[in-house]
């Protein structure tokens, strides 16, 4: 490590990686980690252009020039005003969706086949815009579970859509950059302990050397008269 050695870390909104940041700065003390929040567009645009040392993103993406290692789905919700008919029940289907108006924000993290329910009267540019309208009456929103929560206000609640397509988050950085540091981040996203064998060695203190046995002399036998031979 040299002096003024930061690692960077990119993520998109949902993904909360202060564990990982934790057990970081636990294991290396010495070296600074930055965060910056983006979608998952401008994540992959700061790995390619230098500007990060790793990103969380939403899968799929552009792998070329990239390592990607998947980590876990999200559960899809619908975001619905806390007095709309589809909270009385635990959870929903898409057809139960379907006389509803559903907004589709320009930034969606889900990838669709076929839109849920009736297009909204608008596109809001990105998800933190639509849950506003979503507030006022306008229509409904599907998205990752973690994005429910960070966006989440008192008057409105959600609840899981069955069918509905789901996210995968991964983490990626650039194939040729799997630095030293990289390899650590990789380990402690991998749940590795500090002295796995596919992480750096960590310094132990070294065992104080043991002292070699004294020669002793062994007595003579005795003979029938309790004299030495």
């Amino acid at each position: 490590m040299t002096d003024g050695e930061t690692f960077r870390l990119a993520y998109v909104p949902g993904v909360t990686p202060a564990k990982w940041v934790n057990v970081w700065t636990e294991r290396l003390p010495d070296v600074p980690i930055t965060l910056s929040m983006a979608p998952t567009p401008e994540v992959v645009a700061l790995l390619r252009d230098g500007g990060a040392d790793a990103g969380f993103v939403r899968l799929p993406i552009d792998r070329d020039g990239l390592n990607v290692i998947p980590l876990y789905v999200e559960t899809t919700v619908v975001v619905t005003p806390k007095d709309h008919a589809v909270t009385a029940a635990d959870e929903v289907t898409l057809a139960d969706l379907a006389d509803d108006d559903i907004f589709h924000p320009l930034d969606d993290a889900l990838q669709w086949t076929t839109l849920p329910g009736r297009p909204a009267f608008t596109r809001p540019p990105t998800t933190a815009d639509t849950i506003p309208l979503v507030a006022s009456g306008t229509g409904l929103v599907l998205v990752p579970q973690s994005l429910a929560r960070l966006h989440h206000r008192k008057d409105l609640t959600y609840r899981p859509v069955t069918d509905a397509p789901q996210s995968q988050i991964g983490l990626t950085w650039l194939t040729d950059a799997t630095t030293d540091m990289m390899e650590d981040f990789i380990g402690i996203v991998r749940g590795r302990t500090v002295n796995s064998s596919r992480g750096r060695p960590r310094p132990t203190t070294p065992e104080k050397p043991k002292k070699p046995a004294q020669n002793r002399r062994t007595p003579a036998p005795k003979n029938r008269r309790g004299r030495r031979r």
